[in-house]
């Protein structure tokens, strides 16, 4: 249990939560989600398959896991890549969540109450605050490090079991009231009612991509966690079932802003703005007549939001925090120290970057911040994960491959070779598409 939730907690983020509601409301609800289901079966599960078996098998951190597969041969240097990856997203995700926990406060205090021109406003008068997001970057990071700081055990797998759980039951809770409104069934209908005439090969792409970031590939976070998984755990079970947590979490994030956003006329397509500008205009509208629950709602939205940032925040940091334990032979409070401390000042200039002091941090017409998601979302995790799929589908021997993925000949290997055909020819190609579209070439 502690395996499943702290993996599943890895994947399970504001990809969730955010980005796969407003790509969803972007590309035709249901028939986007039976497609976003397929590419997990045929992209997701296999890529985190690789990275169970590269990690257990080095039982090491992401870099020495890779180098002790590849010995000597450049390959090695995937795993290094890996762990900076987790560790650039570790500082720019943490402003993100950051901005999740100002939205908790200003619940709480009342401050979300206006026209939808006042939530704009309110969100972009925030972001470039000088002071606020800065606070929040580091309190969150803060909360991380605690839990880091505590070991896997007693820290991530305490954590994990308490915080997925109550993640599960405030989406639920939120998702009843949601789809209690009035004229909610019209936006269940478009979530969950496929529409063929949908299907486009802009919505297999963003269905595919989203898949593959939904589930924390390439970052370091599943190599990482799977060094700490015993002999006996099932790897393509285990996969199977965080891939399920995963998009479990999505749908009922889907069933959590759709209805409510259908109920008050808003369209289900408003972007990246859907979760800070968009969502508190549709929860202050949808509860209008209950203010006292709209209020509620709203808070509980927020406090969801950042316990699925904290949960990945967790798993960013341990990457990091492991490498830096392992490679610099110092004490684990020691690393995750050194992490934190870099990570925060990092953030600190990602979310100035946004601010009154982002024309200094601006470098081809980018903000700091927008660089390192850039950087990191649309370069660094394709190269890893198709490099990790070649790595492990060409050039680990198929011997080592076998026994990790059948505990050593004590689980039926019936979907080996299956599993093998995917890595060494489906999921580079599925990679390839993602890094082509996302450049706009295909």
């Amino acid at each position: 249990m502690g395996v499943i939730l702290a993996t599943a907690g890895s994947a399970v983020g504001l990809g969730n939560v955010w980005r796969f509601p407003y790509m969803a409301g972007e590309n035709g609800g249901a028939m986007f989600i039976v497609i976003y289901i397929g590419c997990v079966l045929l992209l997701g599960i296999p890529c985190m398959v690789n990275e169970f078996i590269i990690g257990r098998h080095g039982q090491a951190n992401t870099a020495r896991a890779f180098r002790k597969l590849a010995g000597r041969s450049p390959w090695a240097a995937v795993g290094y890549m890996g762990v900076l990856t987790g560790f650039l997203i570790t500082s720019y995700y943490a402003v993100v969540a950051g901005w999740c926990l100002q939205y908790i406060w200003a619940s709480l205090v009342g401050q979300l109450k206006g026209d939808p021109a006042f939530f704009k406003t309110y969100f972009e008068e925030f972001s470039k605050d000088p002071v606020k997001p800065v606070l929040w970057t580091v309190v969150i990071l803060g909360l991380t490090h605690f839990v880091i700081a505590n070991g896997v055990r007693n820290g991530i797998e305490r954590a994990s079991k308490l915080l997925m759980p109550t993640l599960f039951v405030l989406l639920l809770i939120i998702v009843v009231a949601s789809c209690m409104l009035p004229g909610a069934a019209q936006g269940v209908e478009f979530l969950l009612k496929p529409d063929p005439d949908a299907i486009n090969g802009d919505v297999f792409l963003a269905a595919l991509g989203q898949s593959f970031y939904s589930m924390s590939i390439a970052m370091g976070c599943i190599c990482t966690y799977a060094s700490y998984f015993s002999r006996t755990t099932d790897l393509t079970r285990s996969a199977v079932q965080i891939g399920v947590i995963d998009t479990l979490v999505a749908i009922l994030a889907g069933l959590m802003i759709f209805p409510a956003a259908f109920s008050v006329g808003i369209s289900p397509d408003s972007g990246p703005s859907l979760i800070f500008i968009t969502l508190p205009n549709v929860f202050q509208q949808a509860f209008a007549e209950a203010p006292l629950l709209g209020y509620v709602i709203s808070l509980l939205f927020f406090l969801l939001l950042s316990l699925a940032a904290l949960t990945s925040l967790i798993s960013l940091h341990e990457v990091s925090t492991a490498f830096c334990h392992e490679e610099l032979s110092i004490t684990r409070k020691r690393a995750s120290v050194l992490v934190t401390v870099f990570t925060c000042a990092l953030g600190i200039v990602c979310s100035l970057s946004l601010g009154a002091v982002g024309q200094s941090l601006m470098f081809f017409g980018r903000s700091l911040f927008d660089w390192f998601d850039f950087i990191t979302g649309q370069i660094f995790l394709p190269v890893v994960g198709f490099l990790t799929c070649i790595f492990i589908g060409w050039f680990v021997p198929r011997t080592i491959v076998r026994d990790e993925f059948t505990n050593w000949g004590t689980l039926r290997s019936r979907s080996f070779p299956v599993y093998v055909f995917l890595v060494k020819y489906v999921c580079p190609l599925c990679i390839l598409f993602i890094f082509l579209h996302q450049f706009g070439i295909i």
